[in-house]
């Protein structure tokens, strides 16, 4: 009788949910991922993004899982061993493994983008560059990802998808708001600009306020569906390794000298340098003339001279070249005015870093404080940062060539000083150019469409569950006490 109890409980639920209607549930968006690898002029890094696969506006909301320096020297450096190029990937591809899981890696996009230390190795020796490139993309394959290439980013790339990435962590493409719970395009979008300095070239990007005159420095890129015209501009030899050795070879060339007095150098400190070292890279013109012959040493005196640092720094812009037009940087490249804010990163976050420069000092104080550093002498400063000496007699000289870059090239002044933050990351983000890259590349992947399966309500559910195991305890019930009366 207990059991017939229970078939006829469980006929009734089954009665009651075949007459009530069925309503579509929406299961969770699926999570996705994606790598991109970073090869810069001195390293190279990995940067593993995940998205939902339920995109907004086809542009995928992307945040940053893992963060892995590769050991050693930008890939560039390789040109004389290129398997090892390869090989100095793999550390960072299986720590990448270990936060994507296995299920979903062989769908992973991976990619790898060089750039200006690529840039200026394909200018000088093209099939090493080639050979690196198989090289890394060999060693990628053998991992278990979706590969989709290696390959030597344009300036202009380089720029546009650093913009991305600080405009995307900003929110000013998107942002999210908890009332609606969905994610709107702002109405007075706070387009910020972009300033990055590589070690062997730097960007400038932003939006203008009419449209960009210069074709070859405008782009139009398309975001959570919206359209932005920008201008971006990449100037190769002038990110601040090649720049250290422009300088340098400036100041050999003009003196007869073995021992060069070099003001920009804190004074005590002496540094040798081969000629032959002049000749291994575009931006140091090894054809030029000047340039004595053979393979003797130099030595750099540091002088500490700050007003000859600057005055040096000077003489590797063609200003001239620009006349009197105010739409002009430097070496007659075009730019429009200046608008909105900046994020100054990378190079230039690293060296104001240093010296403790903050936003909210103004240009004056901030010009008082490397005047001030750059007057130290080498013992002074050893004392004072003992953790810092492998740049340390470096940052005198780097600190002069960006201010004569923002104020005398791009034409930043002390009333726009204020609009520029010098930065790291946003939104516990590393700024740069991946993130952008891989919000502009989530574009091209469809957009997979939310599942929905027939259901019914969740309430009807936990209703007939009840009832279910009322019926079931009640038989139980009833089949005890059916035993104990037998039994009696």
């Amino acid at each position: 009788s207990a059991i017939v109890g229970a078939l006829v409980a469980l006929s009734i639920i089954s009665l009651v949910l075949s007459l009530v209607r069925v309503e579509d549930v929406t299961l969770p968006p699926t999570v996705k991922y994606g790598m991109v690898f970073d090869a810069g002029s001195s390293h190279t890094s990995l940067f593993v993004y995940e998205w939902d696969s339920d995109k907004q506006n086809d542009t995928g909301v992307v945040s940053q899982t893992l963060s892995c320096d590769v050991q050693g020297q930008g890939i560039s450096s390789y040109a004389n061993n290129p398997p090892e190029a390869g090989n100095s990937l793999r550390e960072c591809l299986d720590k990448a493994l270990q936060v994507v899981p296995a299920e979903k890696q062989r769908d992973v996009p991976s990619y790898l983008g060089a750039t200006a230390g690529m840039r200026l190795l394909r200018e000088q020796n093209s099939s090493a560059a080639e050979q690196i490139l198989a090289e890394v993309t060999k060693t990628i394959q053998e991992y278990p990802v979706a590969f989709k290439g290696a390959q030597i980013l344009t300036g202009e790339e380089e720029g546009a998808y650093g913009w991305i990435t600080i405009n995307y962590l900003l929110d000013s493409f998107t942002k999210y708001s908890p009332k609606a719970h969905m994610w709107l395009h702002p109405e007075a979008a706070n387009i910020f600009g972009a300033l990055d300095l590589g070690g062997a070239s730097t960007q400038i990007t932003f939006m203008p306020e009419g449209s960009v005159l210069s074709p070859n420095e405008a782009s139009e890129l398309t975001l959570y569906g919206y359209s932005y015209n920008i201008y971006t501009h990449s100037y190769l030899c002038y990110g601040q390794n090649e720049m250290l050795k422009r300088l340098a070879k400036e100041l050999i060339v003009s003196s007869p000298s073995t021992r060069v007095h070099h003001p920009c150098y804190p004074k005590g400190y002496n540094e040798t340098v081969s000629l032959s070292s002049f000749r291994a890279s575009p931006c140091t013109n090894s054809s030029d003339p000047r340039l004595p012959l053979g393979d003797s040493i130099v030595t750099l005196e540091g002088r500490g001279n700050a007003s000859g640092c600057l005055e040096a720094l000077r003489e590797l812009f063609n200003f001239s070249a620009c006349a009197q037009s105010q739409n002009c940087t430097f070496d007659g490249v075009y730019q429009p005015p200046l608008r909105g804010r900046f994020i100054a990163f990378a190079g230039f976050y690293y060296t104001f870093n240093f010296l403790n420069l903050t936003q909210q000092q103004s240009l004056s104080e901030v010009n008082s404080t490397v005047l001030s550093f750059c007057r130290r002498n080498w013992t002074e400063l050893v004392q004072n940062y003992p953790k810092d000496l492998k740049y340390l007699h470096t940052y005198c000289t780097v600190a002069t060539y960006i201010l004569t870059m923002l104020l005398d090239g791009y034409k930043f002044d002390e009333h726009t000083w204020t609009n520029i933050h010098f930065s790291k990351q946003a939104a516990n983000t590393d700024i740069g150019w991946t993130l952008g890259f891989m919000l502009n590349f989530t574009n091209m992947i469809p957009a997979e469409a939310l599942q929905h399966v027939k259901g019914h309500p969740p309430g009807l559910w936990a209703g007939a569950v009840a009832l279910l195991v009322l019926a079931i305890v009640a038989a139980l019930v009833a089949a005890f006490l059916h035993c104990f009366w037998k039994t009696k």
